[in-house]
């Protein structure tokens, strides 16, 4: 049997399938703590799907007592877990597999006294996640405080896993390692020991004390100061013009945009027509201002110099056709070999007295 050639190879390589890069598949598969509390969730909602299985409203008496002892009973427990994993997904019957003894000893004897199933099962139990506000192996309390990790401004790292390294990662407008202090752009409204509000500056203020234009220690790019307040620039009211030819400033709060003009202006001050500073040719400026299109075909001096030729006016510009019937030539339109041609209209004869 012959090797295959290095084309016929290399197509063999196109066609097998890449496998995922390391850092993608790390991100796709879930962690333990993340299995655990969502067979958690799906064991709660089987409890939520079973409660009323037997309770059918006829003998309320019977069906209480009926449905009592359905409420604690492994018949249940075994329709809870049977609901709990799709029959493709292995991971989760491979979980359920395992921790089914755990799972059991909850629901017959351990239910009553750690009524939460999360906390007994993945915190407790199986050690793979953390009470919320702790983090990583140990279960340390996040920064902060397990109550408001972060002073309630951000995110701690790993919070309720049994991973990260439990550092803030601050909301906008905080910083700081509990995330008490406010970033440039921001001020502080509200602090004390345990609690701090950052209110977003005035749009004028790089920097503040407070929350409008009067309060900024430093004023933003496109805002200048006046006296004790920040007033935006007006960059289309400077000597030189910030936007190109064709084009016409439009002033916005710390800033400017640069618009098209409209299509019939050379140059123009604002939008439309009627603010062109010159019309483009086949275009002329009425009293209004505005560049209106001029009709050519309607001029004393004839636009089209050949016999017989029509005119056709279009925006900023005409065209010269023949006639049905006839063809071009270089001096003329001239009837058309074997055509028919438009008859111009002729004057009657002269009337003669009898």
């Amino acid at each position: 049997m012959r090797p295959p050639s290095p084309a016929g190879l290399g197509l063999l390589l196109l066609l097998l399938p890449l496998p995922p890069a390391p850092a993608a598949a790390a991100a796709r598969k879930p962690t333990p703590c993340s299995r655990c509390r969502g067979l958690v969730e799906k064991f709660k909602q089987g409890m939520v799907d079973t409660e009323k299985k037997n309770f059918g409203g006829g003998n309320t008496a019977w069906e209480e007592k009926s449905l009592s002892k359905y409420e604690f009973s492994e018949i249940r427990l075994v329709e809870i877990l049977e609901g709990l994993c799709e029959s493709s997904d292995f991971e989760c019957n491979r979980m359920v597999e395992e921790q089914e003894e755990h799972l059991e000893a909850w629901w017959l004897r351990l239910k009553k006294q750690s009524p939460d199933l999360f906390e007994w099962f993945c915190v407790e139990t199986l050690k793979v996640c953390c009470s919320p506000g702790t983090f990583g192996p140990d279960c340390l309390a996040c920064p902060g405080g397990t109550q408001r990790p972060c002073s309630g401004n951000g995110l701690c790292s790993g919070d309720g896993s049994r991973q990260g390294d439990g550092s803030c990662q601050c909301h906008m407008g905080y910083r700081g390692a509990l995330c008490m202090d406010c970033v440039d752009g921001y001020f502080s409204a509200l602090r004390n020991d345990t609690h701090s509000v950052c209110t977003v500056c005035n749009e004028a203020c790089k920097t503040c004390t407070g929350p409008t234009s009067r309060d900024c220690a430093e004023c933003d790019v496109g805002w200048a100061r006046q006296q004790d307040d920040c007033i935006d620039v007006n960059e289309c009211a400077e000597e030189t013009p910030p936007c190109s030819e064709g084009q016409y400033c439009e002033n916005v709060p710390g800033s400017y945009t640069c618009e098209e003009c409209d299509s019939t202006c050379v140059g123009c001050t604002g939008k439309g027509p009627g603010k062109c500073t010159a019309c483009v040719p086949g275009y002329t400026k009425e009293e209004n201002g505005q560049c209106s299109d001029v009709d050519e075909c309607s001029q004393t001096e004839k636009p089209c110099a050949r016999d017989n030729e029509n005119c056709y006016n279009t925006p900023g510009s005409f065209v010269c056709v023949c006639p049905e019937g006839y063809e071009e030539t270089d001096e003329a339109c001239v009837p058309a070999a074997g055509g028919e041609t438009e008859e111009k209209p002729t004057q009657p004869p002269p009337h003669e007295d009898l």
